[in-house]
């Protein structure tokens, strides 16, 4: 008999969506646009303590339109973390710029800001301007150095696009990951804290960015009787339909969030003392969602075992879990792309794991996964 699958970071409901659903076909609602929409865009903009929000399809398109609306074009360059999705970078190629990729600094993982300090000057001295925007991720849920990313940013006049994707309900000295940036924005994709199934938003405290945001969203229609265009626009709107079950699951994230941190502590009490793993705890100040739980494999440590080991014990015992990111500057599309690196992520692509995280993942299943680890490493 086969076991039962334990995904890495599977969609749980939260039992009000149905409600919020419901309300959408009794009213009829089921256009792309329509009062849930706002009602969660203002909701996420309460949440984080930012003014403006705009719902979209996807945190890949709230980039997107981010760089649109900060007029990156043909040629410019965009300061980016490696250690990351391609979502976070691929829109850089839509807009025909040009990334180039800082590595990450070893305590939280996330983007380097010494690295980009440097990246940033050199850039200038040899191009003979500045990049047109940084975008620094929050990876795993773990706060970047926001603070001096953003110090950064400002001192060069280069804005910064702060993407929580992975992050929300994670802090930093207190204040909520997404509201630091110029832009910040949020993926709700499936495997994310809170789902609308698919889904992002985009957040500014400059109105006019996310009032353009909307427009562009909506195919960038102009005001007329008719249909008119003077601007390429994109179908990139959240649906009033996927805003409901956010607005469901808004009641839940505080919730979500202390779930998956139970899982980092049950996993770090039952692993963090074999030789070998080694877990990332929170520095002074940062608050992570934990995401996804992730550990470290020490092959020189560790008696010989390797990330892979224990991933394939995993996937044998029909539990999933993945490698860290592949860093973008190793990925075969941008291989010829400058980067600045200490070599930070590719020895945490090399080393580390992501283990099943779900805030639906009940102590039995918690239980199953440490003990296929225990027995590889205990070899």
């Amino acid at each position: 008999m086969s076991k039962s699958k334990i995904w890495l970071s599977s969609p749980h409901m939260g039992g009000e969506e149905i409600k919020f659903i419901q309300e959408v076909f009794d009213t009829n609602w089921v256009a792309p646009v329509g009062p849930h929409i706002n009602t969660f865009e203002t909701g996420l903009a309460n949440y984080l303590g930012m003014d403006h929000c705009a719902a979209l399809s996807s945190g890949t398109a709230a980039i997107h339109l981010a760089l649109i609306i900060l007029g990156v074009k043909q040629g410019d360059e965009i300061l980016c973390s490696s250690f990351t999705f391609a979502g976070t970078c691929n829109p850089i190629a839509y807009q025909g710029a040009t990334p180039v990729f800082i590595d990450s600094e070893m305590e939280t993982w996330n983007m380097d800001p010494e690295l980009l300090e440097e990246a940033i000057k050199d850039r200038e001295k040899k191009t003979g301007k500045k990049p047109k925007a940084i975008i620094a991720v929050h990876l795993y849920g773990m706060p970047a150095k926001i603070d001096r990313i953003m110090e950064i940013g400002h001192e060069h006049g280069i804005p910064v696009i702060e993407d929580a994707a992975e992050a929300l309900g994670s802090t930093f000295q207190g204040q909520k990951l997404g509201s630091f940036g110029d832009f910040s924005i949020l993926s709700f994709n499936g495997n994310k804290i809170i789902t609308t199934s698919g889904g992002g938003a985009l957040l500014s405290r400059n109105e006019s960015w996310i009032q353009k945001a909307r427009f562009l969203s909506t195919q960038a229609r102009d005001p007329a009787p008719h249909y008119e265009h003077s601007e390429i626009g994109y179908n990139y709107r959240l649906s009033n339909v996927c805003a409901a079950i956010g607005l469901g699951q808004m009641m839940v994230i505080d919730q979500r969030v202390q779930q998956r941190r139970a899982n980092y502590d049950f996993y770090k009490s039952e692993l963090g003392t074999l030789t070998g793993i080694k877990f990332t705890d929170d520095p002074s100040g940062y608050f992570s969602n934990r995401w996804l739980t992730t550990i470290l494999v020490d092959p020189d440590i560790s008696n010989g075992i390797y990330r892979e080991d224990i991933r394939r014990a995993l996937e044998k015992e029909n539990i999933e879990s993945r490698p860290l990111w592949k860093p973008m500057h190793m990925q075969p599309v941008f291989k010829d792309c400058i980067v600045y690196s200490t070599g930070v992520s590719a020895l945490l692509f090399k080393n580390g794991l992501c283990l099943p995280s779900g805030s639906n993942l009940g102590k039995a299943e918690l239980e199953r996964v440490t003990r296929v680890i225990k027995e590889v490493v205990n070899l």
